[in-house]
C-alpha cells in the first residue's frame, strides 16, 4: 500500500464529464484521491457529496479533491447529477480494471473495487496522508480538511 512520502504514482483518467485528469498537470496544488468502491450505493454517495460541498474549503486550501471509483464514465455521469455533484470531479477507474487503486495499493481483489480510503498529495506530488476506512464506514471530511491545513 502506499505509504507517507512515497512519490504520488502517475494517472490519466476520465472525469464524469469525460475530460482527462492527469496527475502531474496538478502539480503545485495539493490532490485529495478520495477513492469509494462503488457509485450508486449510500455511503459512497454520501462521501462525494461531503467533497462537493467543501469544494471551497478545498480551493481556499489549494486542493483538487477527486472522487475515484472503478465505475464508468457514464454511470459516474449519471450519478454525479443524482447527487448534484457539479463541481468536484468523479473519476473513472474503470479501465484497466481498478489500475490506479492497484497502483497505489488500494484494489480489493477479491470484491473487483478499491478500498474506501483518502490519499493526500502534496504540491510535489508527494504522499503526506493515507487512510485505509472500514467500507461501511464514512470518512470524517473534518479530519482531511484539518490535514490540509497542516
Amino acid at each position: 500500500m502506499v505509504k507517507i512520502g512515497d512519490k504520488a504514482s502517475h494517472f490519466t483518467l476520465k472525469d464524469h464529464n469525460k475530460h482527462d485528469v492527469i496527475l502531474s498537470d496538478l502539480k503545485g496544488k495539493k490532490v485529495l484521491l478520495s477513492f469509494h468502491p462503488l457509485a450508486w450505493t449510500k455511503i459512497c454517495a454520501e462521501q462525494m457529496k461531503s467533497l462537493e460541498a467543501n469544494f471551497q474549503q478545498f480551493e481556499d486550501s489549494n486542493t483538487v479533491a477527486l472522487g475515484m471509483s472503478i465505475d464508468t464514465v457514464p454511470s459516474k455521469n449519471a450519478w454525479a447529477k443524482t447527487l448534484g455533484v457539479e463541481k468536484t470531479k468523479l473519476l473513472s477507474d474503470f479501465w484497466p480494471h481498478g489500475g490506479v487503486a492497484k497502483n497505489y495499493g488500494l484494489f480489493r481483489e477479491k470484491d473487483g473495487f478499491s478500498e474506501r480510503a483518502n490519499v493526500i498529495i502534496d504540491e510535489d506530488q508527494k504522499v503526506v496522508f493515507v487512510k485505509v476506512y472500514e467500507i461501511s464506514q464514512l470518512p470524517d471530511i473534518n479530519e482531511i480538511l484539518d490535514s490540509l491545513k497542516k
